[in-house]
């Protein structure tokens, strides 16, 4: 029987689909981990757990006390 997506991959999905359409484009600054949790209704360690895998698969950079934003595609 399939188990539900868990709620940090449904987010990173959701994002990295957002990016991969261009929705989100490189450079765009992404919400805070709070503000995540909060559109999402998870905790801020399940927001933050999101991020974490986007960052694994290049998606995303952090810049510490700015914030998080989408990454350059390569090529680009």
């Amino acid at each position: 029987m399939p188990t539900a997506e868990p709620p940090y991959r449904r987010i990173a999905n959701d994002l990295a689909a957002k990016i991969k359409t261009g929705e989100l484009q490189p450079g765009d600054k992404l919400p805070s981990t709070r503000e995540l949790a909060e559109a999402y209704g998870v905790h801020m360690n399940t927001a933050s757990r999101a991020l974490s895998l986007l960052h694994d698969r290049e998606l995303i950079t952090g810049q510490p006390g700015r914030g998080t934003y989408v990454a350059e595609r390569p090529g680009q």
